[in-house]
């Protein structure tokens, strides 16, 4: 069987994870841009909320202590439909795995989430998530 090349799994930027001590009044900041809230899940002992403006996505939640500063955005997510081989091409390119595996929130959407995160090469983290 041919090996696909990674890209050939994703589909385009899926969100953009921003923590917040302040999740009601982040809603209500993004909200006055034009946001929507497109669900709010929980999140172990706190929510989560993602907000959609046109083809943007923000993932928020809340954490005991947000960045507060430039680069307080946490990661960005591609979107795929194959958790699976995305994992895989990202074995064959040798990329930096956070957790080493393919993680699971089932809270998430309708039926959960299965995602992994890489560093990029500024240490950025890069979340590939599968909406299930």
């Amino acid at each position: 069987m041919a090996t696909r090349d990674i890209g050939t799994y994703l589909h385009g930027i899926q969100h953009v994870g921003i923590p917040t001590t302040d999740l009601e009044g982040t809603i209500d900041y993004y909200k006055k841009l034009g946001f929507e809230v497109a669900g709010i899940f929980p999140n172990g002992d706190s929510r989560c909320a993602f907000m959609r403006f046109e083809n943007l996505t923000l993932e928020i939640w809340t954490v005991a202590q947000a960045a507060d500063a430039t680069g307080a955005i946490n990661h960005f997510a591609l979107d795929t439909d194959d958790i699976e081989g995305a994992f895989a091409g990202a074995q064959r390119l040798g990329l930096n795995f956070v957790e080493g595996s393919i993680q699971h929130i089932p809270s998430f959407w309708d039926n959960g989430i299965r995602y992994f995160n890489v560093l990029g090469p500024n240490h950025e983290t890069i979340e590939f998530c599968q909406i299930l």
